[in-house]
Formats: C-alpha cells, sequence, structure tokens
C-alpha cells in the first residue's frame, strides 16, 4: 500500500462531498506529472489524504482510499466539460482517472502552517515553495506524522 496526497478546491468537491457520495472517481487531472502518478502508480488499497486548497481553510482535512485503479478520463473528451481535451479521445485517451472511496473525515483540517512547521515534513513536495502538484506521493513516516497532528 502507497499513501497520496489529492488537492482539492472544497467549494468544488470537499471531503464531506466525498463522505455524501461515499464513492467518487477522481477527474479533472490536467497536469501530466500528476497524471503519470495516477496512471502508473496508483494503485488499488493506497489511501488517499484529501487536501482542501484554495480555500479558507488549507490543509488535510479527511481520508480516502482507492478503490479503481487509472482508467481513462472520459470527461476529457466530453465537449460539455470543463475538463474536455480535443486533443484527447476513447481510442487515444490523454488523462486518466481512478475511483476514490470515503474513509474519514478528519477531527480537524490539519493547516498547511502546522505541516511546514513540522520537522518530519520538511522534505514533503507539498511544504516545498512552488510545488502545485495536484496528486503527490507521501512517505510512509509523512503519512503517519500528519495523522498524528491530529
Amino acid at each position: 500500500m502507497a499513501y497520496w496526497l489529492f488537492k482539492t478546491e472544497p467549494d468544488t468537491f470537499s471531503i464531506d462531498t466525498l463522505r455524501t457520495q461515499k464513492t467518487t472517481c477522481w477527474e479533472g487531472v490536467r497536469n501530466y506529472q500528476a497524471r503519470n502518478m495516477l496512471r502508473d502508480k496508483v494503485r488499488v488499497g493506497d489511501e488517499v489524504l484529501i487536501y482542501h486548497s484554495s480555500c479558507q481553510r488549507i490543509g488535510v482535512a479527511g481520508i480516502g482510499h482507492v478503490v479503481k485503479a487509472a482508467y481513462p478520463d472520459h470527461f476529457s473528451w466530453d465537449i460539455s466539460s470543463d475538463y474536455y481535451d480535443s486533443k484527447s479521445s476513447p481510442e487515444n485517451p490523454r488523462w486518466f482517472m481512478v475511483d476514490i472511496e470515503f474513509s474519514r473525515k478528519l477531527s480537524r483540517v490539519i493547516p498547511l502552517s502546522e505541516l511546514k512547521a513540522h520537522p518530519s515534513l520538511q522534505a514533503m513536495p507539498l511544504v516545498q515553495r512552488g510545488n502545485r502538484l495536484s496528486i503527490m506521493p507521501v512517505t510512509d513516516e509523512e503519512y503517519h506524522a500528519i495523522i498524528s497532528c491530529e
């Protein structure tokens, strides 16, 4: 099992949305590096930290787990979708998604400022300046350090 951090903007999709839906596809990844991780490395059973960004309370808000490995993101060839990409098609998909299931909401959002100050998280890409990936790996040590902040 591996650990991941998936960023989302909570006014679009939040940990509460995931709790309500129980299981959902994680679509809309439009960065090649994040897409490659999603397609090539994320596996069924992996744990996912749900991270709220671009909001008032930025930080880790909950946990999900992967229930379906990467498959083509069909929104990329749906012209009515915000995620449409004219260069993607069912025959030659450019983008991929996974399905995740709600595990639990944390008792509080663990803020980015706290994560940046945590000694065990100094090498984590999330706390590095300029890192904007929507999907990033999390080491076992980092995962447990974050959960211990709850």
